[in-house]
């Protein structure tokens, strides 16, 4: 039997999932509109590459990568590009963001798909990285980091342990739950994916033992496979990465560091069909499966809805009530927030909706002064002092809030859970984390001007270099020119031009002014000249045949200078 571990703190909440597992997982059926955020992972939104009113089919790329940590966007169905513009937004500041707006025709059909080869193996690692990567799969428990991102960073370490993650530690949420109860085979076809890209020496599924039926579909689809379930107590959270590294290898992934760094990579169940439905099928992620649950919903459940269906639409297929929830919840009560807008749609990391009323999940009250008790540093799982975090965060330490490692804080939500002051401390985690990563934004904009300012100074102090050592040899030229001159009984002829030049001028400036006659004299001799010339390119135009413009234009500026000769020529009154 496997040897098992522990982790700090952690708690033990009422779990409240059977509402959601009484019926399979169903399907959502198709909108009438979906509405698809271009930022639906962590890292930088993807671009736009269709137009308002551009038809597009089921699986259609609608919006690319823009980098390195970026994902894809696809059409979950067939229709018609509506609009690209700020929709509301699932997002703690419930501020709207850009998506596309897609009409849905109601046909559902395919583009075509890239052509794969029958066995994924025969691909090199680097081209199945790139269709999962292609596919925009992000992971699927909540985090939202993109799956081809973390296989990448997987490849340039040495893998021995390959984790996925199906804890579900999170009260109320079971779409993982039902997901290994039926597609388990789904899953450990993706896993096979997972290890044949990663090499791993083991392969472990960790499971809470509050999962019988998924326990027993797992441990029945792995057949001869190479893969071991590990059942552990249940406590939350659990399902925290380094959480769950810990409890099944004893490791512990350092402050700061990733998982890889010790050799292991984490997965969630989710992420592992995904992977199995782009390598495997070549289809991209258009889809998930959600929790719907509280008491404010008749058919509590789960579903698989297509990405940007509008919350509203769904909570409407599981009975929602709007007149007994007291708040829409993404995600669970631990570490989900309030959504404000019922029209904002369902996005990659979308695990659950959460529709409780006052009665079920009542609001908190309102926070009162910390007595320094200390539970929350007993409830914290990243071993963390969420007091001092609280002191430092209202005080805007930054400094000292890095010193105290804040972001090793995996916002669980623990420490508010137990707190008898009431006070959200999660929210102020969260906001210090906001602040100093503007701070680092702001640092590098201006490290990076301060770069710039200097290799500009540097630049024109170089070219100043360079003229003024042109200036010294020439200078230097000029001299031994001159010795040369001299040692052979002559002058400089540089020297004496420039000599004969200083004399011309002199001698101009000391010549007396020309006589009204001498001037007028002058200019009729320069008109005369000038006339002269005129009347031959006359005569060549005409007998070369110009066009007619050309030889009325010469007609003119000669006549003009015969005018002007006549005058000179008048005499003076």
């Amino acid at each position: 039997m496997r040897k098992l571990f522990d982790f700090h703190g952690g708690i033990h909440p009422p779990e409240n999932k059977h509402q959601s597992l009484s019926e399979p997982i169903r399907p959502a059926g198709i909108p009438r509109e979906l509405v698809l955020p271009l930022s639906q992972h962590t890292g930088a939104a993807a671009a736009p590459v269709v137009r308002p009113g551009e038809q597009v089919l089921k699986g259609q790329l609608l919006a690319a990568a823009s980098s390195l940590v970026s994902a894809p966007v696809h059409a979950p169905t067939s229709g018609t590009v509506s609009a690209i513009e700020e929709r509301p937004v699932p997002h703690p500041s419930g501020l709207s963001a850009p998506c596309i707006v897609l009409e849905c025709d109601g046909e559902d059909r395919w583009a075509e798909l890239s052509a794969l080869p029958a066995d994924y193996r025969e691909l090199e690692i680097p081209a199945l990285l790139e269709r999962i990567r292609d596919a925009g799969i992000a992971g699927m428990g909540g985090a939202g980091f993109p799956t081809a991102v973390k296989l990448t960073s997987g490849t340039h370490h040495h893998i021995d342990t390959l984790i996925i993650n199906g804890t579900e530690c999170e009260p109320y949420i079971t779409a993982d739950d039902s997901l290994m109860r039926e597609r388990a085979a789904d899953i450990l076809e993706g896993v096979a994916v997972l290890r044949h890209i990663l090499r791993p020496r083991e392969v472990l599924i960790g499971l809470e033992d509050n999962k019988p039926e998924a326990i027993e579909a797992l441990r029945h689809a792995i057949g001869d496979q190479p893969v071991e379930v590990v059942v552990f107590p249940t406590k939350y959270p659990s399902g925290g990465e380094k959480q769950l590294i810990e409890i099944l290898t004893g490791r512990q992934v350092p402050s700061g560091g990733l998982p890889a760094d010790i050799g292991i990579v984490c997965q969630n169940v989710g992420t592992a069909v995904a992977v199995r439905d782009a390598v495997v099928h070549g289809r991209p992620l258009i889809s998930r499966i959600t929790t719907v649950t509280g008491e404010a919903v008749a058919r509590p459940g789960n579903f698989e809805v297509l990405l940007g269906t509008p919350m509203h639409y769904l909570l409407e297929q599981a009975g929602w009530d709007p007149a007994r929830s007291g708040r829409l919840v993404m995600g669970g009560p631990m570490m989900g927030f309030t959504v404000t807008h019922p029209e904002a749609p369902v996005i990659k990391t979308s695990n659950c909706l959460l529709v409780p009323t006052e009665k079920e999940l009542p609001s908190p009250p309102p926070a009162q002064a910390c007595i320094r008790c200390g539970l929350c540093a007993e409830a914290c799982p990243a071993s963390l002092l969420p007091q001092q975090l609280f002191w430092f965060a209202r005080g805007k330490e930054s400094e000292k809030l890095e010193q105290h490692n804040l972001f090793d804080c995996i916002e669980c939500g623990a420490c508010a859970w137990v707190c008898p002051s009431h006070i959200p401390l999660v929210q102020y985690y969260r906001a210090a984390k906001a602040d100093i990563i503007q701070q680092r934004r702001d640092h590098e904009k201006a490290e990076h001007s301060r770069l710039r300012f200097e290799a500009r100074q540097a630049r024109l102090e170089r070219e100043e270099a360079e003229r003024e050592a042109k200036r010294a040899a020439r200078k230097q030229a000029a001299e031994k020119r001159a010795q040369a001159a001299a040692a052979e009984g002559g002058e400089d002829p540089i020297q004496a031009a420039i000599a004969r030049a200083q004399a011309k001028k002199a001698a101009q400036q000391q010549a007396p002014e020309a006589s009204p006659e001498e001037k007028a004299a002058a200019a009729r001799q320069a008109a005369e000249t000038k006339l002269a010339k005129m009347q031959k390119r006359l005569a060549d135009a005409r007998a070369a045949g110009e066009e007619d413009k050309i030889v009325t234009a010469l007609e003119a500026s000669v006549k003009k200078l015969e005018e002007k000769l006549a005058s000179l020529e008048e005499p003076t009154a």
